[in-house]
């Protein structure tokens, strides 16, 4: 580590978010495809079905109260990959087309602080549809900064006051990664908790990641008349600290809640926040925390304080919704910021039924402990797992390899049923890659089912990325001659031949195939 004197910064001011953003917008999408940024947890279906359903429940609270000539927003903060937002637009559309009431249109803005992802998105295949059907805009999104939303593809701004309609927020994963506050409470007072931050000594020649996994924090505690100040915003908010807590860092999400406020002001009937993230929502729960750890993943997050969001919101008329049990993994809550927000009866309900009952945070507990079990579990049991998950297509992959010894002892609803999941999961199949592990699974159990003809369409998806692999080329060459295409099974015999010469099944395919 470098021996130089180490400059300390208030923490919201610290390099490591310059670092931070400078990650994102130079990996883009790559974040997401490498693995280095998890995802899964909140880009899920029975995630994106919650909000969907949670967003239809809010549509029908419009209508009831007489709104439906006016378009919704429905802006997704940090929308990163583009998966979440596929799967809610796809359960969103299937509510809205099937319901057959009056309902106000919608328009869901795909944002992001990196440009390369909002490029990546206007060119990605699943999107076109929505495109098309004037539901789909995208725009690049500064949460520190922007004021307006500039939609990419109709071209239209987002101003101050220009919306009639609350403007619906969706932020998952979002509150923990953008700058925030560190305060030290202690004895009813307040201190900055200033950090300074000791790199490597070859931090130069480190890439953004590393140098953020490498980086080691220490702090000291100042001061700051602001926090005294009868016009600092937070005032109320920090009075409830100084009352209530002592010996507590807290994280304060200055820069989350001007955020907020900014956004509210696009709209003149307010908004309503769908967020998810690692973070709690009761005061108890951020007595006696220690200086926080920044988590590394690529880039890094820390916990949402989503008591500070609801404390100020509500204070200013809003009212909140979070489960009333704890949350394991993921927190998700609602935050209503708009006039008398308790007629949103259908919006309330729809987060009752999706998430305090049964919710993501649940679901992947569960899927925690079905990832332990996949070796003794039966197919009915799995197939059960996999129908909970909404066909997710990261559910199916851990089961492949148990479902293949599965199959040959299975009765014939049982494989009609894997046959059914394996069509529906591709309907929501969201590639980012070009990864075939998906592809592949599906043509290799529709092959152990003899299911050829349905299997050929998944084989030839993975081409010609396993162009090289043995058992690929030959499932393709028995599946080619099961449906009667000999040329083309021919022609995948002679390739397994071409990578493995001593294959006696292709090379007994070949001479049967020769000899027709």
């Amino acid at each position: 580590m470098s021996d130089a004197v180490q400059r300390t910064y208030r923490f919201s001011e610290a390099p490591i978010w310059d670092l931070q953003r400078t990650y994102y917008e130079e990996s883009g999408e790559a974040a997401w495809q490498s693995g280095d940024v998890p995802q899964y947890i909140t880009s899920n279906r029975v995630m994106a079905t919650a909000y969907a359903e949670m967003v239809f429940g809010f549509l029908q609270d419009r209508a009831r109260h007489g709104f439906v000539k006016e378009r919704v927003v429905i802006l997704e903060l940090g929308a990163g990959s583009g998966q979440f937002a596929f799967y809610v637009l796809q359960e969103l559309t299937k509510l809205t087309d099937t319901a057959g009431i009056p309902l106000p249109p919608y328009l869901y803005v795909m944002s992001d602080l990196a440009a390369k992802n909002v490029a990546f998105w206007q060119q990605h295949v699943a999107f076109a549809p929505f495109v098309e059907r004037g539901i789909l805009d995208f725009a690049v999104f500064d949460a520190v900064q922007d004021h307006m939303i500039v939609l990419q593809h109709a071209g239209g701004r987002i101003r101050e006051g220009s919306l009639r309609q609350p403007l619906v927020l969706l932020a998952n994963y979002f509150f923990d990664s953008i700058p925030q506050e560190l305060i030290y409470v202690e004895d009813g007072q307040v201190y900055d908790c200033r950090i300074s931050l000791q790199f490597p000594a070859d931090a130069g020649q480190l890439s953004v990641s590393d140098q953020l996994k490498e980086v080691v924090g220490s702090y000291e505690y100042v001061k700051n008349d602001i926090y005294n100040n009868e016009a600092y915003p937070y005032r109320q908010l920090l009075d409830e600290y100084r009352e209530h807590m002592t010996d507590s860092h807290i994280l304060l999400p200055e820069v989350g809640l001007t955020c907020l406020t900014r956004l509210q002001a696009l709209s003149k009937a307010g908004f309503v926040l769908l967020t998810a993230d690692k973070g709690d929502h009761r005061l108890e729960s951020w007595e006696f925390n220690e200086p926080p750890k920044l988590i590394h993943h690529g880039s890094f997050s820390l916990t949402a304080n989503y008591h500070a969001l609801r404390s100020v919101f509500e204070s200013r008329g809003a009212q909140s919704l979070f489960t009333q049990h704890p949350y394991t993994y993921l927190n998700v809550g609602v935050l209503l910021a708009t006039p008398e927000p308790e007629s949103y009866g259908l919006t309330q309900l729809a987060y009752q039924k999706y998430v305090n009952q049964y919710g993501p945070d649940d679901f992947f507990s569960l899927k925690e402990v079905l990832d332990t079990q996949i070796t003794s579990m039966t197919m009915p049991q799995i197939l059960a797992m996999w129908r909970l998950s909404g066909y997710d297509t990261q559910f199916l992959l851990p089961c492949t390899k148990r479902l293949i010894e599965l199959i040959p002892d299975g009765k014939e609803h049982e494989w009609m049923a894997l046959m059914q999941g394996v069509e529906r999961m591709w309907v929501h199949y969201y590639p980012m890659d070009g990864n075939t592990d998906v592809a592949l699974a599906c043509g290799v159990l529709l092959y152990q089912m003899e299911m050829y003809k349905e299997a050929l369409p998944y084989y030839e998806r993975t081409q010609p990325k396993l162009g090289q692999d043995v058992s690929v080329l030959y499932e393709m060459a028995v599946c080619y001659y099961e449906v009667g295409e000999d040329e083309q099974a021919m022609r995948f015999a002679q390739s397994t031949l071409v990578q493995s010469p001593e294959h006696e099944d292709a090379q007994a395919l070949l001479q049967l195939l020769q000899s027709l």
